[in-house]
């Protein structure tokens, strides 16, 4: 009987069970490290070939690497040899475009020069004119400094307001329509008289006017005083409109309205504008105040009166002259009327004249074609002998 060992859930194990089991297991053991090493095995053979593959790969790889790196050294002579010639090429092109802008630059700069040569000329000129209008300019304040001392002085200015009088009347009028400074028959002596025809009074024109009491009035900086200039203003002009009522209206002598001349047109405005009052008083007083424009109007109407005048005067020699024109009208008409008839006389040989070149013409294009076929028209010798007159 065999020797139990153990007992494992009611079943006994005897010692030739556990030397089985274990020679069993040992068994196995070695089965397992069979496989373990065979498979080992056939993993290091798997591994070597993949090593050597790898290698293979690792050979094509790098002969490729090699292949490609002749290709691309050869690649880069080409684009060296390409870049050189490029280079080349752009430096040729560079120094032409440098040369081409130097020539271009250097006209340009020729050009600047003389454009700006030409400016200074011009420049110059203008400067030259600044200097020469600088001058007039001067001389132009000399003269206002000049004109504001002849108003200042009234002897001056009533010289002055003369000049002006008398360069519009002898303007506007002829010598026989007036006179300067002419002494009445009371020893005073207007500025100018105007003799006006068909009337034997002359009328009288004064050309001096106060300025001092304007001067003030101007200059006034406060209300006062702006009063006190215009009530001056009112008394001097007043005063100097009845002295020339009181001096120059003469019956039988003078005309029944007299002119006070401002030589201003300024302060002929400012009078209308400001004075009205003494504007109403002269006209009372039969005295007409003017400024140079309204002079110029007044000269121009008396001088339509003095020619009126004269064509009145000189009525009978221009009948006469008229009728010696119409005597020529009627000559020169009977001329033009023997020329009409030349003329027609002409124009009819010309028709004639034409007719015959025609038909010569004609007859020499159907002697030019050979067209015999229809008679050719007959030139008559009249027509010949037309043509030769």
């Amino acid at each position: 009987m065999e020797r139990v060992v153990f007992t494992l859930n009611g079943t006994s194990i005897a010692a030739a069970d556990l030397l089985l089991g274990a020679a069993g297991l040992a068994l196995l053991l070695l089965v397992s490290i069979a496989w373990n090493l065979a498979s080992r095995a056939r993993m290091g053979r798997q591994e070597a070939l993949a090593s050597v593959e790898r290698q293979r790969e690792m050979f094509r790889a790098m002969e490729e690497i090699s292949r490609q790196n002749a290709g691309l050294n050869g690649s880069v002579r080409s684009v060296a040899e390409v870049l050189g010639s490029r280079q080349a090429d752009l430096a040729r092109l560079v120094a032409d475009r440098l040369d081409a802008v130097g020539t271009r630059v250097g006209a340009g700069l020729e050009a600047s020069g003389k454009t700006a040569g030409d400016h200074l000329a011009k420049l110059n000129e203008r400067l030259a004119v600044i200097d020469a209008a600088q001058a007039r300019v001067a001389a132009l304040t000399q003269e206002v400094v000049g004109l504001k001392d002849i108003l200042a002085n009234k002897q001056a200015r009533g010289a002055f307001g003369q000049g002006r009088l008398e360069a519009i009347i002898r303007d506007g009028l002829p010598a026989s329509a007036f006179e300067f400074q002419y002494t009445l028959s009371n020893n005073t002596r207007p500025d100018c008289v105007v003799r006006l025809p068909g009337d034997p009074r002359v009328m009288v024109i004064d050309a001096k006017f106060p300025l001092e009491a304007f001067t003030a009035l101007r200059g006034a900086m406060s209300e006062e005083a702006r009063k006190q200039a215009s009530a001056r203003v009112r008394a001097d002009v007043s005063k100097h409109v009845r002295d020339i009522a009181e001096r120059y209206f003469l019956a039988g002598e003078t005309q029944d309205i007299a002119i006070l001349f401002v030589p201003s047109e300024s302060l002929y405005a400012d009078l209308h504008e400001f004075f009205e009052d003494i504007i109403q008083k002269a006209h009372k007083s039969r005295i007409i105040i003017v400024s140079p424009s309204l002079l110029m109007m007044a000269v121009q109407v008396m001088q339509a009166i003095v020619r009126d005048a004269r064509v009145r005067e000189e009525a009978h020699v221009i009948q006469a002259e008229v009728r010696r024109l119409i005597e020529e009208v009627e000559r020169l008409q009977t001329r033009v009327t023997k020329l009409d008839s030349h003329f027609k006389i002409a124009q009819e040989d010309v028709d004639q004249i034409i007719t015959s070149a025609g038909k010569i013409a004609r007859r020499g294009t159907r002697i030019d074609r050979m067209d015999f076929e229809t008679p050719l028209p007959e030139i008559s010798e009249g027509s010949f002998d037309k043509a030769a007159e």
